[in-house]
């Protein structure tokens, strides 16, 4: 497998420090003459000189035969822009993209990018889900649309608390996948009743988020 990353950054260098210790080929490329000259020196020819954001770049990196190209670099148009160079130009079968505004993530999903991290959401993610009394954590966001898996927790304050899911009015484009019960995952059912305490699995649109959480924690 060959891997192109852009972006000479902590990111970038630690990344291609690792994916080089694991055996893969790796390309890291890096605008900044110094930077180049140092990595160099501790990874040998795994480093170039140029803007990724450039097609011409990418070609003399050999994005033509890339199968991933990673854009780490610390601004979010310029990530932005180097994907979309892989892709369309070059075919890239997989980019990703390094997200520092949270905000963008959704924008660059919609542009075509295939994958982007943002550690904003995944520190956010890691509190919603190791803090107690959440009451909703996002523990995926899909590749299709603006689709998201969420654990939503039923508190004692809910309107649907005692409910059936049948006399429950989630927002419509929510699909209720499993509810975790203490120990016991139960297949939910028209007829089951949500508790205090249950934790309910759902498919949904990112933007029905605050809907459900209002709906079961109130």
């Amino acid at each position: 497998m060959y891997i192109i990353v852009v972006g000479g950054g902590k990111v970038g260098y630690y990344l291609t420090k690792t994916l080089v210790n694991e055996g893969y080929e790796v390309l890291l490329i890096e605008r900044n003459p110094q930077k180049v000259e140092t990595f160099s020196e501790r990874f040998g020819a795994v480093v170039m000189l140029g803007d990724g954001a450039e097609a011409a770049t990418q070609q003399r990196a050999g994005a033509a035969r890339a199968d991933v190209v990673i854009a780490a670099t610390g601004e979010d148009e310029d990530n932005l822009v180097i994907c979309q160079v892989a892709k369309k130009m070059f075919q890239v079968g997989h980019v990703i993209a390094r997200v520092n505004n949270p905000k963008n993530e959704e924008i660059f999903k919609r542009l075509g990018i295939d994958t982007t991290v943002s550690v904003t959401n995944i520190i956010l993610s890691y509190i919603e889900q190791n803090l107690p009394d959440r009451p909703i954590a996002h523990l995926i966001t899909l590749s299709h649309s603006d689709l998201a898996i969420v654990e939503a927790s039923v508190t004692d304050r809910s309107p649907y608390a005692g409910r059936t899911l049948s006399e429950v009015a989630l927002p419509p484009d929510v699909a209720v996948s499993a509810i975790i019960r203490g120990d016991d995952l139960l297949i939910p059912r028209p007829e089951t009743r949500l508790q205090p305490g249950d934790d309910v699995i759902a498919l949904t649109h990112r933007s029905s988020e605050d809907e459900l959480r209002a709906a079961l924690s109130h």
